[in-house]
């Protein structure tokens, strides 16, 4: 995660964007000797460094124990902050505050805003809900909830003068408008007053990555799932997955979630109790009990938690899932049971990441590249998804002469006996856990620049129709099928990763990598766009077209002329990167000519000799 800091702004728009990220940006409380600094212009971004790694399991248990301390409060404004700090304070010490707002429905109506209020102990966040008291003006079911709202007190009495030298004491807010994800015309600036590409893609990742506040919000969701069930069923546990924990999520990413309602994690059996619980007999069939849960609990959901609306049961999909969003936290938030095996593929994403620190940025560039030319999709289709970028990005890296990542099998060879995990369906997850345990070390020194162009380099050469790709072993071996593009599930491994992805859209992969390392080749920041500026990542990521390109396009129609490469007046019309190309493509085409003139001539005096000897004739 990164920190935009503020120093001498040399571009003077770019202040309000700067403070908007000083705002939205939270650093977690990390050891100051774990913080790398890397200046980028006139920012300098400061970066947690993988010295400080942790656990996926510990970095979860530390979320949830932040977010049994919270509660969330509607206030009017971020102005509301000072008087709702002092009234907390009565119930115990607030450590942090944090600010966001959500975007009213109408254009007539003002937004939301929301405060974060942590406290030092969890008790203090439940004598601060035992306080509150139902809503009489609105109608509704009355829940007890982490979600409250600050309703206007009685008017103070006048505050006696301050003493100078205490503004210091005033609790602050951690963040502004936290939530909000910086704009495709802020980014653009943002990357455009960095140094140098390998800064561009710190910027990228520092800007669009999910900040402290995100994670909080999302922890506070899966909060509100568990303990609205756990009464009747006491071990269950919500277990958050996907982009949102391992790492690789951007602002705005939906939360994706597991119930398990009869949890180990939450198992502690008194073996001398003789008193057992009756318990309710299961359907045989597992994917009808599973769909039957997960309606029941849509249920839940929709008539009884604050916040939640716009529940959608998609039941008869492969894997069963409820669909819902909040409203108080401006989240969609996927629901499914009994899928563990996504939680440990996080795990593993996750603990990649934090193996080497260059690993994140490179995948967040590689990902809004794909965007960025059509690559990726909203929609589930046929083309390529983050999932499978991710993969592809660290593949590669495990392919330099110097990896910077080592093959998955050697995290499972040093799995120690509480590294063990086996799913339900019998999926062996089991691999080192602890990185500290893990000897490893990358003697790679490579920039984040160089890395993305030999990122581009690599696909551009790699032979999809005969290899797959594995990182369990670290290599590409034979493709066990014939799908156009195949990545193995490194946990499990007869499964494809890729398999949606069909031919077109792996050879547009190929075309999208070598228009990419081209462009990263030929533009650099000294031969910038001279009409626009662009240069870097914004040529990149600019290089959008309105019409979709697809293979087809090259085989049903020519993309050159070749008339217009000779044709005088077509030169006029061309952007040369600087005068040398400018007369060196001049040269050819003077030369050129020339010589068509001489065939011209050579045929044209054949043509004479072959009518005289016609007439002789």
């Amino acid at each position: 995660m990164y920190h935009v800091c503020r120093s001498s702004l040399r571009v003077p728009h770019l202040s309000s964007v700067v403070n908007t990220l000083l705002q939205r940006t939270v650093l977690p409380r990390y050891p100051t000797s774990v913080l790398a600094t890397v200046k980028y212009g006139s920012l300098t971004v400061r970066s947690i460094t993988s010295g400080n790694a942790h656990t996926f399991e510990s970095m979860l248990a530390n979320r949830r124990a932040e977010a049994r301390r919270s509660i969330l409060v509607q206030v009017g404004s971020e102005r509301s902050f000072p008087e709702l700090a002092k009234y907390c304070s009565q119930f115990g010490t607030v450590t942090s505050s944090h600010h966001y707002r959500v975007a009213a429905g109408s254009d007539d109506d003002s937004d939301y805003h929301y405060i974060v209020v942590e406290f030092s102990e969890a008790e203090a966040a439940d004598a601060a809900i035992r306080s509150a008291v139902f809503n009489e003006e609105k109608p509704g079911v009355r829940a007890r909830s982490i979600f409250l709202w600050f309703r206007a007190g009685s008017r103070p009495k006048l505050a006696p003068k301050e003493v100078k030298g205490k503004e210091d004491k005033k609790p602050k807010l951690s963040s502004i408008e936290g939530s909000r994800i910086v704009g495709e015309v802020e980014l653009k600036e943002l990357l455009l007053s960095a140094e140098s590409i390998e800064d561009q893609i710190n910027i990228l990742h520092g800007a669009t990555c999910l900040n402290d506040i995100g994670k909080r919000l999302r922890f506070l969701a899966v909060r509100q799932m568990e303990s609205s069930l756990q009464g009747m069923f006491p071990q269950a546990v919500a277990y958050p997955f996907g982009s949102s924990v391992n790492g690789y999520g951007k602002m705005g990413c939906d939360l994706d979630v597991i119930l398990d309602l009869d949890s180990e994690a939450g198992a502690k059996q008194d073996p001398d109790s003789r008193l057992v619980f009756h318990t309710k007999a299961t359907n045989p069939n597992e994917r009808t009990q599973v769909q039957r849960q997960l309606e029941s609990i849509g249920d839940v959901l929709q008539l009884f938690l604050p916040g939640v609306n716009s529940v959608r049961r998609i039941l008869k999909a492969r894997v069963p899932i409820i669909k819902y969003h909040h409203e108080h936290l401006d989240l969609e938030i996927d629901l499914t049971m009994n899928n563990m095996t996504a939680v440990y593929m996080s795990e593993l994403l996750y603990l990649f990441g934090q193996i080497d620190q260059r690993v994140q940025p490179l995948t967040f560039c590689v990902r809004k590249w794909a965007q960025s030319v059509g690559l990726t999709n909203n929609a589930p289709g046929y083309w390529i998804t983050n999932f499978s970028l991710t993969m592809l990005v660290m593949f590669f890296l495990q392919q330099l002469k110097e990896p910077i990542l080592p093959p998955i099998n050697k995290l499972i060879q040093n799995a120690t006996q509480t590294d063990i995990r086996i799913t339900e369906n019998q999926i062996n997850c089991s691999f080192l856990r602890d990185l500290k345990k893990f000897n490893f070390k990358c003697t790679n020194t490579s920039t984040l620049e160089d890395l993305l162009l030999q990122f581009f380099e690599f696909y551009s050469t790699f032979d999809f129709n005969q290899r797959a790709i594995s990182l369990n072993i670290g290599s590409s071996i034979l493709k066990p099928d014939h799908s156009p593009m195949y990545i193995v599930n490194p946990l499990e491994t007869i499964l494809n990763v890729s398999k949606n992805v069909n031919l077109e859209e792996t050879e547009l992969f190929r075309i999208q990598v070598r228009n990419a390392l081209w462009l990263l080749d030929t533009h650099e920041k000294s031969t910038a766009n001279e009409a626009t500026g662009e240069w870097g990542l914004v040529s990149l990521f600019g290089n959008k077209k309105k019409e979709r390109i697809t293979p087809q396009m090259f085989f049903t129609k020519r993309l050159v002329n070749v008339k217009d490469i000779f044709d005088e007046t077509a030169s006029e019309t061309v952007n040369f990167k600087n005068k040398t190309v400018r007369n060196q493509v001049s040269s050819i085409q003077r030369e050129t000519r020339e010589e068509i003139n001489k065939l011209a001539g050579t045929s044209n005096s054949s043509g004479l000799k072959l009518k005289r000897n016609a007439k002789r004739r």
